[in-house]
C-alpha cells in the first residue's frame, strides 16, 4: 500500500520496491557479465577461482559505481524508472554522493540478511533502514498520484 508522507511526497508499496528490485537483479546480471569480462581479460583470469577476493571486490565497486551514478544523476536507476521511484533526500533534493554511497554499503547489510524488508513494516513511512540512517526517501513518481509536483520539481 503507498502511503502519504510527511512532506507531501508517496512512498511506493513494497509491491512495487520488491518487483523494482527484481527487475534491477535481472539487468544487474548483464552489468557484472560486462564487468566479469572485463577482470579476466585485464587479469588473464582462465579460472573463476583465481583472484577470486580481488573479482569481489571489483563486482562490489562496479555495483556502487552503478547505483551512485544513477542515485546522483536523477534519482533513479534504470529499474527505479520503470517503476516509477526515486530515492530523494528527506526534504525532497538530490541525493549528495557521500550520503549515496553511504546508503549503499548500508543496502548490501540490510538487503542482503532481509532486515530491510521486515523492517518497512515498522517504519511510519514503509521505508527502508538504510533510508532512515542515510536520510533519504524512496518515493513513487507515478503522475496520477499526489505529490508528484514536489518530485519533479526537485528533478
Amino acid at each position: 500500500m503507498e502511503r502519504l508522507i510527511d512532506n507531501g511526497l508517496i512512498s511506493p508499496s513494497r509491491k512495487r520496491r520488491l518487483a523494482s528490485m527484481l527487475y534491477e537483479s535481472m539487468l544487474l546480471f548483464g552489468v557484472l557479465f560486462i564487468a566479469g569480462y572485463f577482470f579476466d581479460t585485464l587479469t588473464q583470469s582462465r579460472h573463476a577461482l583465481y583472484l577470486r577476493e580481488a573479482r569481489q571486490w571489483w563486482f562490489f565497486a562496479v555495483l556502487g559505481l552503478y547505483f551512485v551514478w544513477f542515485w546522483r544523476h536523477g534519482g533513479q536507476t534504470l529499474a527505479m524508472k520503470t517503476w516509477h521511484i526515486r530515492l530523494v533526500k528527506e526534504d525532497g533534493s538530490k541525493v549528495g554522493l557521500l550520503q549515496a554511497i553511504y546508503r549503499y554499503v548500508l543496502c548490501w547489510l540490510f538487503n542482503l540478511t532481509g532486515i530491510a524488508f521486515i523492517y518497512s513494516f515498522f517504519d511510519k513511512n514503509g521505508q527502508f533502514p538504510q533510508d532512515r540512517l542515510a536520510k533519504t526517501l524512496l518515493v513513487s513518481t507515478k503522475p496520477r498520484e499526489r505529490g508528484i509536483e514536489e518530485v519533479m520539481r526537485h528533478s
